[in-house]
């Protein structure tokens, strides 16, 4: 693990000197202060996408789909998810080749396929992944796909399961971070991640809004706190349940670089103290984290990466979207801003989904 850190006043953002620690770090501290003083939008239009000289052949692992079927089930229920309303193939399509990316690995968004009925979300999930895997298949290299399972359906998520991969040819699971209240380490899910690990399954994460945590401050809307929250908590149950030690062989993509985890990592250290911790956790938690995948979505920027390159090396970040919600064009020039090495950028935006999906190669 080589070292990431650069010399510090205060905080992440402000470099005392402007004197970077290592090559891998972030802007030097008046790049970083031009950064941090632009928009949202002219800062992600800073810099054309390609001008690093690393060509644009992105694999996007966080890019959702909205079959005809699911949306209905939104609208009736009233997620207010318009972009998902208004999604289809054409517009993926059209968005990815001018963003420059060569493949999408689709996956449904939040709140997934289970809205509190198993029936109708064994029904949704076929329905999903079914018209997913005909959209790969009716264009072929453009697309791949996470599977959905009806999760807290056990017996049919196992079903599920056989299905995608044997039946369908998926490239893994998409697996919301919590489901009615349980976590992904929760003893309910067992024989699903014990399935999944038998099959070195590749298992891509989703947050949701937490039904605990609901209009908890004023004016402020629930993805802005609780998407990123909810991530922290689905990590920190498969650390202290003991999943990711008993079940090595899945290998787990959080999405928004890991939500709060990464900045949390010190009060997981004490917790892991404990003798509870040091039954779950061997080797401590940072050895466990270290061998997750973190996505880039909603997170090009230099206060959502730093702590996460604190934790892991570019080797376990990849490139993600999260479109329809944000724009992949925006996403890509936020990550040249950082200052990545052109090496690291090509690892990022493709090389490390390639391994990690070796179909896509």
């Amino acid at each position: 693990m080589r070292d990431h850190t650069y010399r510090m006043k205060g905080c992440v953002c402000c470099p005392d000197d402007g004197q970077l620690g290592t090559r891998r770090n972030f802007l030097a501290g008046a790049a970083f202060a031009t950064a941090s003083a632009m928009s949202g939008a002219a800062w992600s239009q800073a810099r054309p996408a390609g001008s690093a000289g690393v060509a644009r052949r992105m694999i996007d692992i966080h890019h959702h789909l909205s079959p005809p079927s699911y949306i209905p089930e939104l609208v009736k229920r009233q997620t207010n998810q318009r972009p998902l309303v208004e999604w289809t193939p054409e517009k993926t399509l059209a968005t990815m080749d001018e963003a420059g990316i060569e493949t999408s690995i689709l996956s449904i968004s939040e709140p997934g396929v289970w809205f509190g009925n198993d029936e109708d979300a064994r029904r949704i999930a076929r329905e999903t992944n079914d018209w997913g895997a005909a959209l790969v298949q009716r264009h072929p290299g453009k697309f791949g796909l996470f599977a959905s399972l009806p999760i807290p359906d056990i017996d049919a998520s196992l079903k599920e399961i056989a299905y995608s991969f044997d039946t369908l040819k998926a490239d893994g699971i998409c697996m919301m971070t919590s489901f009615g209240g349980k976590y992904l380490g929760d003893p309910l899910l067992r024989p699903v991640m014990e399935e999944l690990n038998r099959r070195r399954a590749v298992v891509f994460t989703h947050p949701v809004k937490a039904d605990c945590c609901r209009n908890l401050v004023p004016g402020v809307g629930e993805n802005t706190i609780e998407l990123a929250t909810d991530t922290a908590r689905a990590i920190t149950s498969l650390l202290f349940s003991g999943t990711l030690t008993q079940f090595p062989d899945i290998r787990f993509i959080f999405s928004h670089a890991g939500g709060t985890a990464p900045t949390l990592t010190g009060r997981l250290l004490a917790q892991a103290a404990s003798p509870e911790g040091k039954k779950a956790l061997p080797n401590g938690p940072i050895a466990e984290m270290r061998k997750l995948f973190y996505d880039t979505a909603n997170a090009a920027n230099p206060w959502a990466m730093a702590p996460l390159l604190k934790l892991v090396s570019a080797s376990q970040i990849l490139y993600g979207s999260d479109y329809p919600f944000r724009s992949p064009k925006d996403t890509a020039a936020g990550l040249h801003d950082l200052g990545f090495s052109d090496a690291d950028l090509q690892a990022i935006e493709r090389d490390n989904a390639r391994r990690l999906l070796p179909r896509l190669s």
